[in-house]
């Protein structure tokens, strides 16, 4: 699924199509779209009022002919035509103009590990409708660990955790290429959910679509661990009576109820480390583990993973950018190959 850096660096731009949020690297120019994959559209007409940020503070406050529409799931694209739409406002005119000077122009995509054919396919089609002439894909576990700047390259172990929206991905990657990964659809969307539902059963109160995550930073700095604030106020709708109220929520109860989907998590580590050679494992216990998405800034969650596996975890500098900014470094040609030449005899 990789291609080659010779092949990238041919490449004029690259997009990283996340569940969560849109990336577009252009080459020589850097990131220039950064936005929700959200579009707001008039189910009457068919017209696109909204993309990005506008269309995600759309979400849960629209009448009923305007719907806000997501056409990104776990990494795949699930409305070719949408996405294509998207695309095309969120990079505006005078980029889209720039880009068709470009003679031959050749993109970059990040797909999840192990996307099946039609996933690809779905990827190829979006960024041919935006005037592609050849479509490269790339792990988004390689970009990812390109881009927070691990030695991906070195015949030596180094495990990243892609912490998205829909799915977490963990590999360990060696010489250039992924030895063992795992895929698990459990990400910050999952972690929500679960907060959602311990509110409505616990306290009958329905959150606002937009409430969920400040509820998770209001766990503090530390929290999925016990040194936490011990409550938090939150407002919402009562499930009886639909009136608007206010609750003080234990935040022990919190972090129980989102420990169901990060066990998830635990489980597909420790998947992907039985089946790595040892060798490669005895170099992690003293290189850890590289936390990038967005989903790795859930506060503590660092901590969780350092406390059941034993290794070093560290979160990268950016981590929801690494995966685009790793595409950027390969078409920018700043990546230089690993060649590994036969041997004369």
């Amino acid at each position: 699924m990789t291609a080659s850096l010779e092949h990238l660096r041919r490449c004029h731009f690259a997009v990283d199509l996340g569940a969560a949020r849109t990336r577009v690297y252009v080459k020589g120019a850097g990131l220039v779209v950064d936005q929700p994959s959200a579009a707001a559209v008039n189910t009457r007409t068919g017209a696109l009022i909204a993309v990005g940020e506008l269309a995600e503070r759309m979400k849960g406050r629209t009448p009923s002919y305007i719907r806000v529409v997501r056409p990104v799931s776990g990494g795949t694209v699930v409305d070719i035509d949408m996405a294509q739409r998207m695309l095309r406002h969120l990079l505006g005119d005078r980029i889209r103009r720039t880009l068709r000077r470009r003679p031959g122009l050749r993109a970059a995509a990040c797909t999840p590990h192990d996307a099946d054919p039609l996933a690809q396919r779905a990827a190829i089609e979006t960024l041919v409708g935006l005037g592609a002439r050849r479509v490269e894909l790339v792990d988004t576990l390689i970009a990812a660990a390109v881009g927070c700047g691990l030695p991906v390259e070195r015949p030596e172990a180094t495990m990243i955790l892609m912490c998205g929206a829909a799915t977490t991905q963990v590999a360990v990657l060696s010489l250039g290429s992924i030895v063992t990964a795992e895929r698990m659809p459990v990400g910050g969307d999952a972690v929500d959910h679960a907060i959602v539902q311990h509110l409505r059963h616990q306290h009958e109160l329905m959150l606002p679509s937009q409430s969920v995550r400040p509820l998770q930073v209001a766990l503090s700095g530390n929290g999925l661990t016990p040194h936490g604030p011990e409550s938090t106020e939150i407002h919402g709708r009562d499930v009886a009576t639909g009136l608007p109220r206010s609750v003080k929520v234990d935040t022990a109860a919190v972090r129980h109820a989102i420990q169901t989907p990060l066990t998830g998590v635990l489980d597909g580590i420790g998947k992907v480390l039985r089946g790595c050679p040892p060798d490669l494992v005895a170099d992690l216990a003293d290189r850890g583990l590289m936390m990038v998405g967005g989903s790795a800034l859930l506060p503590g969650l660092d901590q969780m993973l350092r406390q059941a596996t034993g290794m070093p975890v560290h979160i990268a500098e950016r981590p929801d950018v690494c995966a685009v900014q790793g595409l950027g470094a390969m078409i920018e040609g700043k990546i230089a190959p690993l060649m590994l030449n036969p041997l004369a005899t």
